[in-house]
């Protein structure tokens, strides 16, 4: 079974920094379009960040491009999302995911993810 469990999230000032990770199993990243996506209580899902391949360029969603990396360690299939200079808007419960399409339409593809960690950014 394919199973994705997140972790890193928690209170953090903005203009901070934290680090998410993502543990996968029961597939391998070239598999699927794997990527992280966001929920902020009352609202619909966002797309973050997602990838096709280990040798592509990684998608980002306008509100966080130039201030969020992914990144993964294949071996360990294992991902991550460094999340720099944050502000209360990225305030939202962050999901990984394995989907059928990379880019602006990552959250209507979705067919695997996590339980979700939750990050809230304090003014």
């Amino acid at each position: 079974e394919v199973q994705l469990v997140e972790s890193g999230g928690g209170l953090v000032q903005a203009g901070g920094s934290l680090r998410l990770s993502c543990a996968a199993s029961g597939f391998t990243f070239d598999e699927y379009a794997i990527g992280w996506f966001r929920q902020a209580p009352g609202k619909e899902r966002e797309g973050v960040s997602c990838i096709t391949t280990s040798g592509s360029t990684p998608y980002y969603a306008h509100s966080v491009k130039g201030r969020f990396t992914m990144s993964s360690d294949n071996a360990k299939n294992t991902l991550y999302l460094q999340m720099n200079n944050l502000n209360p808007e990225d305030t939202a419960v962050y999901y990984c995911a394995a989907a059928g399409v990379c880019g602006s339409s990552f959250t209507g593809y979705l067919e695997r993810w996590g339980q979700g960690t939750l990050v809230t950014v304090s003014q």
